[in-house]
């Protein structure tokens, strides 16, 4: 039997993926990061990006996108606390592509600096979801 560890991706609505996998790939602070079975422990900040899973036993990757979070690693357990999370058959082009639009014309149309920073933050969540989308399209 192969080496796993328990993987938990949950989001403030609702818990995405609770089971067991080989592998975790997610898109740290410093960069992307790749979790095995007895990985040192770890807490640190997601950015918006792809959480890719290797479910044991299955030759398909669980995919799922998250808005940012956190990630705790413990040498058998990966827990991913995510802003927002969508499972990748959940994920739309058009409303990714919609946000990125909305979140641009904000970004040129700025009133304040607090309305800056959400504008920022928003695009990069949709250029994000939609860099994603591309992944998971190029891996069907």
């Amino acid at each position: 039997m192969a080496h796993t560890i328990h993987v938990d991706v949950v989001s403030a609505e609702e818990s995405i993926f609770s089971g067991e996998a080989e592998f975790v790939a997610l898109p740290g602070e410093a960069g992307e990061l790749g979790i095995y079975p007895k990985h040192a422990p770890l807490i640190t900040r997601i950015k918006p990006g792809a959480v890719r899973i290797k479910v044991a036993g299955q030759s398909e990757e669980v995919f799922v996108f998250v808005a940012g979070g956190i990630l705790e690693v413990q040498p058998n357990t990966v827990t991913v606390l995510a802003d927002t999370a969508i499972r990748g058959a959940d994920l739309d082009e058009a409303k990714a592509t919609e946000a990125k639009k909305l979140a641009e014309e904000a970004l040129v149309n700025r009133e304040s600096k607090i309305d800056y920073a959400k504008a920022q933050i928003e695009l990069a969540t949709a250029i994000a979801q939609l860099a994603a989308i591309q992944k998971l399209r190029n891996r069907r």
